[in-house]
């Protein structure tokens, strides 16, 4: 239950904003401290982008599930994710739907504009792929399907979350680092993945988890630096100065902060296993 009611949270926050006129930045802010709506001058365009981040935010904590139930030891976790990862479809059909409201139900010009504007033709790809994940997340769909054929389908899940950051980047302009967060997390998620098939389906150790750490760090700084390069033409070296630059955190040093956090997670589920096999050990030694 407290899920389900923390995935309505934000678009709920969004609904309450927009008809009272409150200003639509996220109530939990960035941790870039970047504002998503503004001053509220322009609404449904301050909605728009609220829920579009949020989109992007649950489609990233459906794909961390898996990760931290292994190193949680968090089994029953899996059974969130089908939750979860309706919910991003939903809002980025909230995203699309509040897309139209902005252009007056224009539809024959949304549909131009969606053929012309290629961040556009790339969000609504994303759009209908998760639209098919979500019509077939059901149990009948599952059976009908086969389980090989339904995870195959579903690993889908990871080029449309790879288009939706791509609009989310594109959409962003000049000011890139939400997105450059949230792909570096995405970089951290797919090198886990790609790691535990490498070391044998088996749990990742503490070094393994803190390369991984600093690798999707490392990439991320880069990544971030070649956009204002070649996107923007700010200049990446700029970027690479400012990491260190500690008045102001880019994303790289979130991410790494990230990989850290689930550093603490291993650490605490080891220790947490190790005391409940030496109770263990102890009542069978007292019950002999």
């Amino acid at each position: 239950m407290g899920v389900f009611l923390g995935v309505l949270l934000p678009g709920s926050w969004a609904a309450f904003a927009w008809a009272f006129g409150q200003p639509t930045a996220s109530p939990t802010p960035s941790a870039l401290g970047a504002a998503v709506g503004g001053t509220n001058a322009m609404p449904v365009t301050a909605a728009l982008h609220l829920i579009g981040l949020w989109s992007v935010r649950f489609l990233l904590i459906t794909l961390a599930i898996t990760p931290l139930r292994r190193i949680g030891g968090w089994p029953r976790l899996v059974t969130l994710r089908r939750m979860i990862g309706v919910a991003a479809f939903a809002y980025v059909a909230i995203h699309f739907t509040l897309y139209i409201v902005q252009q007056n139900f224009r539809i024959l010009f949304v549909v131009n504009e969606i053929i012309l504007r290629i961040y556009l033709t790339i969000g609504f790809v994303a759009l209908l792929g998760l639209l098919v994940l979500a019509l077939t997340s059901t149990d009948s769909a599952m059976r009908r399907l086969g389980g090989k054929k339904w995870q195959r389908l579903h690993y889908l899940v990871y080029p449309l979350t790879m288009l939706g950051l791509a609009h989310f980047f594109m959409q962003s302009k000049i000011n890139v680092s939400e997105p450059v967060l949230m792909s570096g997390i995405f970089l951290w998620l797919m090198l886990y993945r790609l790691a535990y098939r490498w070391n044998g389906e088996r749990a990742l150790s503490l070094w393994q988890l803190g390369s991984l750490a600093l690798a999707a760090s490392l990439l991320t700084l880069l990544g971030e630096a070649a956009w204002y390069q070649f996107a923007t033409g700010i200049g990446g070296e700029r970027i690479l100065r400012a990491t260190f630059d500690l008045r102001h955190i880019r994303p790289a040093w979130w991410v790494l902060l990230a990989g850290g956090g689930v550093m603490v997670l291993k650490l605490a589920a080891d220790r947490l296993w190790n005391q409940k096999k030496g109770a263990g050990r102890r009542q069978m030694v007292a019950a002999n």
